[in-house]
């Protein structure tokens, strides 16, 4: 417990968690699917960069840095033939690949290319992945890994605070009893599902004495299920419900500039057979939604205000310094050039280092010439 306290005794110490100007390289919610029809171009600004996504004919979702190469004119004024994306300032054209394929003027390409990231769909959501190559799937629910899922989107939210410090509240034990006046002490366990992706389960039982618990009880086998599933620390499953049904609603969080907040809720359910499944689905999901606006308003106020830095950690805090410690193992990219942290922290090292070295050599330059007399 000493050793966990003292590495995260406050955040000014971490290189990811909560910094406004790092985040963890992923997969991030960009765009709802119903908002980019097929052959439109949108403009967004997406962890600190302009990007410009379209469909093409084909359906498929492109996501190209914003800015023509020629002379910098927005690709999101420009409009989309076929799978290509043509600017609207000098008509030159993009393929997928980000590859320049036309330039009407001379008459033939250039060997230019434009950035592109790759994208997919799920949940009714477009998602970016913020690297070149994704090294992981998309967020998923643990308990519907190999299932054919539902979704639908709930509801959209800021908050004035970093997504990890969001992110953090829904496993801050304590917070369950003094906020939410639950009638049991929450524990959780911890189970690493990748690099990326990190559980929390409750595994109390007890309660008793709640008249509340005693009407839920009967309805599981061993404790209540509360599960909390996080992808590179901005990203969270939460499931709930009795044994025999259970709700599952994904918190997806981007950063904003300053360190704060933008978020999407989004309701899943797996994917059931005929006219009286999907039916049902709509039923499911309805519930689902319920529960997802409880989870992201509950603790308003205090994602207004709130400050983190945790100075004093305790016993109780233990599932929030896992988490912490989890999410600094992970690739950090910087704000706005999506750049490696690492990298740039070692090469800003040898700059240092060059300098020193530098100044060192000059030194013994100048006691050279002061020996020989000059």
């Amino acid at each position: 417990m000493n050793t966990n306290s003292q590495a995260v005794n406050s955040n000014r110490k971490t290189k990811i968690f909560n910094h406004p100007e790092r985040f963890v390289e992923g997969w991030y919610w960009a765009i709802p699917s119903n908002k980019l029809k097929k052959g439109k171009v949108k403009a967004i600004t997406f962890m600190g960069k302009e990007l410009a996504i379209y469909r093409g004919e084909n359906g498929e979702v492109v996501a190209v840095d914003a800015y023509c190469p020629h002379m910098g004119a927005h690709l999101a004024e420009g409009k989309v033939e076929g799978n290509a994306l043509r600017c609207f300032f000098h008509n030159w054209k993009f393929d997928t690949e980000g590859m320049c394929i036309d330039i009407p003027c001379l008459g033939e390409a250039l060997p230019i290319k434009i950035k592109t990231y790759p994208t997919a769909e799920k949940y009714g959501m477009v998602w970016v992945w913020t690297g070149k190559i994704a090294q992981q799937t998309l967020p998923f629910v643990p308990e519907l890994e190999h299932d054919e899922c539902d979704g639908a989107l709930g509801r959209y939210f800021e908050k004035n605070c970093h997504p990890n410090v969001v992110m953090v509240n829904a496993i801050d034990a304590h917070h369950f009893n003094t906020v939410h006046n639950f009638p049991v002490k929450i524990f959780f366990q911890k189970e690493d599902l990748n690099q990326n992706a990190i559980t929390f389960s409750n595994t109390t039982r007890g309660g008793e004495d709640s008249i509340f618990l005693k009407f839920i009880l009967p309805f599981y086998k061993e404790a209540v299920t509360y599960s909390m599933c996080y992808w590179y620390g901005s990203n969270g499953t939460v499931t709930v419900g009795p044994d025999f049904l259970h709700f599952h609603i994904m918190f997806a969080l981007r950063m904003t500039e300053g360190g704060k907040t933008e978020g999407q809720t989004i309701l899943i359910t797996k994917k059931r057979k005929g006219l009286f499944g999907w039916i049902f689905n709509r039923v499911i999901l309805w519930v689902t939604e319920i529960v997802g606006n409880y989870f992201a308003k509950g603790d308003t106020k205090i994602f207004q205000t709130i400050q983190f830095d945790l100075k004093t950690p305790i016993q109780a805090d233990n599932s929030i310094m896992q988490f912490i410690h989890h999410t600094e193992k992970q690739k950090a990219l910087v704000w706005g050039s999506w750049e490696e942290a690492q990298a740039i922290e070692k090469s800003a090292l040898r700059e240092a280092i060059r300098l020193q070295e530098a100044g060192k050599l000059k030194k013994q330059e100048q006691v050279q010439r002061w020996g020989d007399g000059d």
